[in-house]
């Protein structure tokens, strides 16, 4: 029996290019799971798998390895840090209990790296931070500590000091013990002297070490009332209060380093021991019942408990159809029954494997506490919860954003159209933010994801990994339509045809919803105009017709209904007649209550040299931009704005010309608004104009 106290379950997040993988590498290589690191630039990191990431030298899928340190085991998890793959961060997130937020000492806290804090904040992960890439030029570690206090929210609570900057970085001193850890120019994790603290040092350390002592003590009244009247906390005491300030979030332990020239890995791994929680420590999993609701009841992380886990993704490789898996309760054995809570069917566990990246090493068991792969399950999809059959629950499912692009794709040679249907059947299982629909019209196949480069490497997947080549149309921005003002309108459906005819009228009022409500039906019905019997089907007829608007057919968002009064027949009212009346009434009267089409609009976060800002404002502008925030840095400006999805097409190659190719940007979905009017007359018009040509 393993034990749990010893299991650090830890996900590394940051924005892109911070240097996650090469943390993940520089992990790997201290706890002995690699002798060779394979260097992200080189294409060759072991987490990075995937011909399109060792290309790109991005992480485009989270990877999970496993390895030790000081005879704790980690389960490690690199995410993505591209806001296009936001779904992989979350979802591990979701089965994490701690982590490890790397911030680039010289880019500091980047668009990305907010999303993944505030995802990490909802989640109520704990976790340690490291300002890395001191090396580099125009890097400042005292700068990040106060971007990640105002940018973040958050209270870094600085562990280590760096000696030296830039090219002269050689070591760190560590606040706690007071001592000096410094590297050779050898560049190897082992190779470094631990000394006493450098002399124009001691008086920051000093300084340091009081702030460093006064937070931590917060945690123990009485630790803090005997340390004000002069009676030093001893060094266990200290990291007691850390380690239960860590977990409560009051505080996030903060290191500095370069993975790339490994320095300071050593002092983050031994702080994800100290510091950070094991699946024991963590506030339980909370069950939900049939609606969906909290029933009060938690997967207590025990082995004696029955077994409960949540599958947080599905992955296809040479080997067959992976099933990632958290284990929250019990036991698991090879040759298990297990209930899938979602689709009520149970499924034998053939076969169990522990992660190493790309590699697998075979299991007989597992238990809770661990991060697994069971291999072949047939019906199981990301967020489903898999338990004893004995005693069926439901872990809390994960919710994933809605895509805001799409593209049309047909195949390249006519054979291909069943290859492509099996290899895209497969990526959706992957990737939740990833769908696919045929448009009944004209049989095209829509690909809709959360942004082009997203898109973008959908299509490559499905080209290299699949060998379907695909034409792809231009990108379509998922537009919406909702209504204005609020009218009370009148609708009556018979029908005599012989036999039992067909009776239903209803009134009602439709007027606009609050924002991001979707759709919301009540009944005011007094005295049994029409019987309570009939007012699911009222709501069921107008909900059905919400998914197609009146101007360009696109889906319509925050409506509310309310039925008031009408009538109905003894004999000829049925349920199926109350709900042909809601369809037709709504057909009737939303073009009269104001109709209106609404486009997403983007959170852009461009980052630009100082000189370019003016271009680049003025390029915003230009794309309808809301300017919203202006932030100069040491390295340039950053930039934020609203911008409405359909304007920002192609807008890294125009961002790269104007910055001659020094610009970055960022941007995710914010919000649907109105569009003007001249906007939604073309976009009208262009889909009426598709219609008829189908």
């Amino acid at each position: 029996m393993a034990d749990l106290s010893k299991y650090r379950n830890i996900g590394i997040f940051a924005h892109v290019d911070a240097g996650k993988t090469t943390t993940t590498e520089r992990i790997l290589k201290l706890t002995g799971q690699i002798h060779k690191t394979g260097e992200v630039h080189d294409g060759e990191s072991t987490t990075d798998f995937m011909e399109q990431e060792a290309e790109r030298g991005i992480t485009i899928q989270s990877a999970a390895v496993s390895c030790f340190w000081k005879d704790h085991r980690f389960n490690v998890i690199d995410t993505p840090g591209h806001v296009d793959f936001t779904v992989e961060v979350y979802r591990s997130l979701k089965v994490l209990d701690g982590g490890i937020g790397v911030f680039c000492g010289s880019g500091g806290v980047e668009p990305q790296s907010e999303t993944n804090w505030r995802y990490a904040n909802e989640s109520e992960v704990a976790r340690v931070i490291f300002v890395n890439k001191l090396d580099r030029m125009g890097a400042d570690f005292y700068r990040v500590t106060e971007q990640v206090r105002k940018v973040l929210g958050a209270n870094p609570l600085i562990m280590t000091l760096p000696i030296g900057i830039e090219d002269e970085f050689c070591g760190v001193v560590d606040v706690l013990t007071k001592k000096a850890y410094i590297w050779d120019e050898t560049g190897l994790p082992e190779n470094y002297t631990i000394e006493d603290v450098p002399a124009d040092m001691v008086d920051k350390t000093e300084e340091y070490y009081e702030m460093l002592v006064e937070t931590a003590l917060e945690q123990d009244d009485e630790l803090l009332e005997a340390y004000m009247e002069g009676e030093a906390p001893s060094l266990e005491d200290i990291k007691r209060c850390i380690r239960k300030g860590t977990r409560d979030l009051a505080f996030f332990p903060t290191y500095c380093g370069s993975a790339f020239k490994n320095k300071g890995m050593q002092l983050v791994l031994d702080a994800v021991v100290d510091y950070l929680p094991s699946p024991t420590e963590v506030d339980p999993q909370p069950l939900m019942d049939e609606e969906g609701n909290e029933n009060g009841q938690f997967a207590i992380v025990s082995t004696d408990e029955p077994f409960k886990a949540l599958a947080f993704k599905i992955m296809d490789d040479r080997f067959g159809a992976l099933t990632f898996v958290r284990i929250y309760s019990g036991k698991l054995n090879k040759g298990d029954t297990i209930l899938n809570a979602f689709t009520g069917k149970t499924e034998r566990v053939g076969r169990m494997v522990e992660m190493q990246a790309d590699d697998r090493n075979e299991l007989t068991s597992a238990q809770a506490g661990d991060i697994i792969a069971i291999v072949g399950m047939k019906n199981v999809q990301t967020g489903h919860t898999l338990c004893d059959p004995k005693h069926p629950v439901t872990l809390e499912p994960m919710v994933f954003p809605t895509p805001v692009i799409s593209i049309a794709v047909q195949p390249k040679d006519k054979g291909g159209n069943e290859k492509m249907g099996v290899a895209i059947g497969k990526m959706v299982a992957e990737d939740p933010s990833f769908q696919v629909e045929t448009d009944e019209d004209s049989g095209e196949t829509i690909l809709k994801g959360m942004g082009e480069l997203h898109l973008d490497i959908k299509v490559d997947i499905l080209k290299r990994t699949y060998g379907v080549d695909l034409i792809v149309g231009q990108p379509q921005v998922a537009y919406r339509e909702t209504i204005t003002r609020e009218i009370e309108d009148s609708y009556t459906h018979k029908k005599q045809s012989g036999g039992s005819g067909q009776f239903g009228k209803i009134d009602y009022r439709i007027k606009p919803g609050e924002v991001a409500s979707g759709f919301t039906f009540k009944s005011s019905v007094v005295g049994g105009n029409v019987p309570k019997e009939f007012w699911p089907a009222v709501e069921k007829g107008f909900k059905s017709m919400m998914s197609e608007g009146v101007l360009a057919g696109f889906p319509v968002l925050d409506v509310e209904v309310e039925l008031f009064d009408g009538g109905f027949h003894a004999v000829d009212s049925s349920a199926i007649a109350f709900e042909i009346a809601a369809k037709g009434a709504f057909r009737q009267s939303i073009p009269k209550a104001g109709a209106q089409l609404l486009e997403p609009i983007m959170k852009v976060d461009v980052f630009t040299p100082e000189d370019h800002v003016g271009d680049v404002i003025g390029d915003l502008n230009r794309r309808r931009g809301m300017m919203k925030d202006q932030e100069a840095g040491l390295t340039g400006v950053r930039i934020k704005a609203d911008v409405p999805l359909s304007e920002m097409f192609g807008y890294i190659g125009s961002l790269r010309t104007m910055t001659s190719g020094r610009g970055q940007f960022s941007m995710e979905f914010s919000h649907y608004a109105p569009c003007p009017q001249n906007v939604a007359e073309t976009v009208i018009a262009a889909e009426k104009e598709k219609k008829a040509a189908k």
